[in-house]
């Protein structure tokens, strides 16, 4: 059955996972809620410089956090968060979307790739910099891969791409079969753009 952002909204469980991690924690992701204001705000505000340097969030304080909770099932973003097991914490955000602005199309284009609203989608990740060395993001690609499918998604692209001079975060990218196809700049800042053609996994 293919996804909706309502669907998704109604019932949160249907796209909730438990994933194990390698020193016998476990976390959950789950769809953001409305109720997590607080735990958003205290993740986004406790997130380092250089986390902050590679992400793409407007703000990082509790009006970010109320932003993105207020914006649940009314556009086009499908926000995850990483939780612990019995804690309300948040340790990484997960955002997909489903619209593709004008500037995404006709870089793509330029370089020979037709993004399609219906097929292609963007998908970002940012974790607690005190998670970023525990395998979470190796065990989270392939649920952000299978979450994509049931949205019938074919193609995945980076949102906001990735910084050139962040070497692991490309190889880890390539890893899961995301390839890079051309170079821009954003603020001064050379970024990469990957695309991921799920038809291919």
């Amino acid at each position: 059955m293919k996804l909706s952002l309502s669907t998704v909204a109604e019932n949160p469980s249907i796209v909730t996972y438990s994933i194990d991690l390698h020193d016998a924690e476990s976390v959950t992701l789950r769809p953001l809620e409305p109720g997590d204001v607080d735990d958003l705000a205290d993740f986004l505000s406790g997130l380092s410089d250089e986390t902050k340097r590679l992400s793409t969030f407007e703000g990082y304080d509790k009006s970010a956090a109320q932003k993105l909770c207020d914006s649940i099932n009314k556009y086009d973003k499908l926000r995850f968060v990483v939780v612990p097991t019995n804690s309300n914490s948040i340790v990484g955000l997960i955002e997909f979307s489903f619209g593709l602005p004008n500037s995404d199309i006709e870089r793509f284009h330029k370089l020979g790739y037709e993004l399609n609203l219906d097929t292609d989608c963007r998908f970002g990740p940012t974790l607690a910099d005190s998670y970023q060395n525990k395998k979470l993001g190796s065990k989270l690609m392939p649920l952000v891969i299978e979450i994509a499918k049931r949205f019938n998604k074919k193609r995945i692209i980076l949102w906001g791409g990735v910084l050139k001079d962040n070497e692991r975060a490309i190889k880890f990218y390539e890893k899961f079969g995301f390839k890079a196809v051309g170079e821009f700049s954003t603020d001064g800042l050379s970024k990469l753009d990957m695309i991921l053609d799920l038809n291919k996994m």
